[in-house]
């Protein structure tokens, strides 16, 4: 009784991992420039209601997804120094976001140090569909945005973007 017990026990672990939710670490690259840009993140799922939680001018950033820059770039009227950057959002009052850089990692289970979080010139949209996991990406810029390389972010009904370079 105790051998099949533990087979039964041992096939129901196996079944779980082989119908466990996938998460992903990507790296997304270019080149702007003579600058190497990349982004390395984890798919983590869109937990809207946690989103629903955030409190106002709280930077949030998902399983730490990381911004590293080769050489300075600009973002708007702002310089984004060489090294490597926490990739976040911060929401306004008003209940939009806005994305944000931390210079440096964040480690797991602290709280950003905001003297070291930068908001960038972002547009944000709830209205770009939505994507179950997050989704970060450098693509080309639309409307305000035309003709420069940006930072995307889809995460559940949440799209912002930020020109870099």
């Amino acid at each position: 009784m105790t051998r099949t017990a533990s087979l039964a026990l041992a096939a129901l672990a196996v079944a779980a991992l082989a119908f466990a939710h996938p998460h992903f670490n990507k790296t997304v690259s270019t080149t702007i420039g003579e600058t190497e840009v990349s982004v390395s993140y984890n798919s983590t799922d869109a937990n809207m209601d946690h989103v629903e939680g955030i409190e106002a001018g709280t930077f949030v950033s998902p399983r730490g997804p990381r911004l590293n820059v080769s050489a300075d770039v600009m973002a708007g009227d702002m310089t984004i120094a060489a090294g490597e950057y926490t990739i976040g959002v911060v929401m306004g009052d008003d209940g939009s976001w806005s994305m944000a850089l931390h210079e440096g990692r964040i480690p797991r289970g602290e709280m950003p140090d905001m003297s070291k979080v930068m908001k960038l010139d972002s547009r944000y949209s709830d209205q770009m569909g939505t994507a179950d996991h997050m989704l970060i990406d450098i693509t080309a810029g639309s409307g305000d945005f035309a003709g420069k390389p940006v930072l995307t972010i889809h995460f559940g009904n949440m799209h912002l973007q930020a020109a870099i370079g």
